[in-house]
């Protein structure tokens, strides 16, 4: 595991802000971070993500559900994918302003910041999480290394460069098919 220089910076906003928005691209470690950020608090922490149809199913009266989980950390993963959902937080969150109660991870899409802001606007701090920069390479990961095997996790901790390779090309061709269509309507 490799530790995030943002990790210290996110965890002083969960002390000041009832949300907390980690967002980046896919596989950069956001729900990994969140969970190592919830682990340090004291209250008892919810996972729900997005694209699973159990958690999506939780939230079909997603005021009542998050209600009943007051005085938890609920982090919300893949929240771009449920838009409707911000209006829901903001009365929640207005009706008990407890410090760190949602993490929200998502895509950084321009409507979804949009919303988010417009929305949640003095109840929420975004925060970018990137691939791993140099300054957060472990000492038995070279520059090297991260060079040619770049900055996302699972690559840069492969044991092999073949299975790095692998990895990335499998990410790239993932990322066209699915993400470029959703942002951009294109096949």
């Amino acid at each position: 595991m490799i530790k995030r220089q943002l990790q210290a910076h996110i965890s002083s906003l969960l002390k000041q802000f009832p949300a907390v928005a980690i967002l980046g691209p896919r596989q950069v470690g956001k729900t990994t971070l969140a969970k190592q950020l919830a682990a340090g608090r004291k209250d008892t922490v919810i996972y729900l993500d997005m694209e699973k149809p159990a958690d999506r199913n939780r939230l079909a009266d997603a005021y009542s559900y998050l209600q009943s989980q007051q005085g938890k950390t609920v982090i919300i993963d893949e929240v771009q994918l449920m838009p409707e959902l911000f209006q829901v937080l903001r009365p929640l969150i207005d009706e008990y302003r407890k410090p760190g109660r949602f993490i929200l991870l998502g895509s950084a899409s321009p409507s979804l910041v949009k919303g988010v802001s417009e929305t949640l606007a003095g109840r929420i701090a975004y925060t970018e999480l990137t691939p791993v920069a140099t300054t957060e390479l472990p000492k038995n990961i070279s520059y090297n290394s991260h060079w040619f095997r770049g900055g996302f996790p699972e690559p840069l901790l492969a044991k092999t460069d073949a299975a790095a390779q692998q990895w990335m090309q499998a990410f790239i061709r993932s990322y066209v098919e699915r993400d470029l269509e959703n942002l951009f309507g294109v096949n």
